[in-house]
């Protein structure tokens, strides 16, 4: 008996030993990823997301290593032409995202589970190539509008406007009152582009269905609509702040969260920088000729690609697939800075009260990407200088479409 005995318990130890050893194999060795983006002020952010990925995958680390916004195209591709590139990348919409995808670096994502069970075809159309070959994960969508200080226009009585010649006249009336109106300026371009331009111009010339029509030729972008929005556009500079060719996004920023401007037009990406400022605020649209004409610019801002020449294709593609799921997008949403939008088709509670305030911008109004993201985005560095002349009056309203136009050819 006792020879069985010791026989069973050999026994039973070599199995316990040959199935440690089998975990040992199996274990997965440890991997280190690179998420490349353009976002550096969101680096806490994406550092939380990422750990909360970490308890998914633990073997899985990544790395956010982001690049200063204007330089994050060019130095991008530099290094996936070198070799260089990170494993996961932000992804810009449209145009931008579909010549690295063509270029070979963007991975061809079509097949990844849940991608497009989970998210709309209008969130997919701007990471799809001309094919239908989706090349990126939808991440996060922006939206666009007038932060305003609730105090003072409670102190003032004055109401949101709905229309155009309302916004005027609330300007108007802050400036009779000694207020600074606005505290945009164009010194660093872009943004009185994208924030402000951009930013009204759907409630002027059209939704989604008057853009094609602009990208195709059929309307001109020096037409009837067009000069219109530059001659609204022009009747803001008296209200900009003193200097205002002088004053940067940051210096607008900060004019706003002073109380040394009242409104400030620019994107929810935003909200976060006001969370400690000492007087209630609000948004509204930069609104159109009549109110029913108001649209909404919420743009398809980011997505997640992965490298196609990463060393370690499963775990980067197991990140975009996780990245698909519910329980990713529910983590993502509080983990992403406030004010970018998860773009995924399940209902998200936002915590954040004037996140919540801008996506209900979006109800009962027709909303549309940037109008030049999508197909004319060639004309996005030209126009910088023609939006900023037509507020400083170096060009009439008609000559700025007219230059616009000009650029097509």
């Amino acid at each position: 008996m006792k020879k069985r005995t010791i026989l069973s318990l050999l026994l039973a130890v070599m199995l316990v030993a040959s199935a440690l050893s089998a975990c040992a194999i199996a274990a997965p060795e440890p991997v280190e990823l690179r998420l490349g983006s353009w976002r550096p002020d969101d680096t806490v952010q994406m550092n939380n997301l990422l750990a909360e990925y970490k308890k998914v995958a633990p073997h899985v680390t990544i790395v956010y290593q982001p690049i200063n916004p204007p330089d994050y195209n060019a130095t991008l591709r530099a290094q996936l032409e070198s070799g260089t590139g990170p494993d996961l990348m932000y992804a810009r919409s449209y145009a931008t995202g579909v010549e690295l995808f063509n270029a070979g670096h963007n991975a061809d994502c079509s097949d990844i589970p849940g991608l497009k069970e989970n998210f709309t075809a209008t969130s997919l159309a701007p990471w799809q190539a001309p094919d239908g070959t989706i090349f990126a994960v939808p991440f996060a969508a922006v939206s666009h509008a007038v932060y305003y200080n609730k105090d003072i226009f409670a102190k003032e009585g004055l109401e949101v406007p709905q229309t155009w010649d309302e916004f005027i006249a609330v300007c108007e009336a802050l400036k009779s009152k000694g207020y600074t109106p606005l505290a945009n300026g164009v010194a660093d371009e872009w943004d009185i582009l994208e924030c402000f331009f951009l930013g009204m111009l759907p409630s002027f010339v059209g939704g989604a269905e008057s853009r094609v029509q602009y990208e195709s030729g059929e309307r001109k972008l020096n037409d009837e609509a067009f000069v219109d929005v530059f001659s609204a556009f022009a009747q803001v500079t008296p209200y900009l702040p003193q200097g205002f060719e002088a004053v940067t996004y940051n210096d607008s920023q900060a004019l706003f969260g002073a109380e040394m401007a009242v409104m400030f037009a620019d994107g929810s990406w935003t909200i976060s920088v006001y969370d400690d400022v000492p007087f209630e605020w609000g948004v509204f649209p930069l609104p159109g000729r009549k109110a029913e004409d108001t649209k909404i610019t919420f743009h398809p801002d980011m997505a997640i690609t992965m490298n196609a020449a990463t060393k370690h294709p499963e775990e980067a593609k197991a990140f975009l697939e996780w990245a698909c799921t519910q329980e990713g997008a529910v983590i993502a949403s509080k983990a992403l800075p406030t004010g970018l939008f998860p773009m995924i088709n399940f209902p998200l509670t936002l915590e954040d009260p004037h996140a919540n305030e801008f996506l209900a911008l979006n109800i009962g109004r027709e909303t549309d990407a940037r109008f030049l993201w999508p197909a004319l985005i060639e004309l996005y560095t030209p126009m910088n200088p023609i939006v900023i002349n037509a507020l400083k009056g170096t060009v009439t309203p008609q000559e700025a479409a007219d230059s616009v136009e000009a650029l097509r050819h």
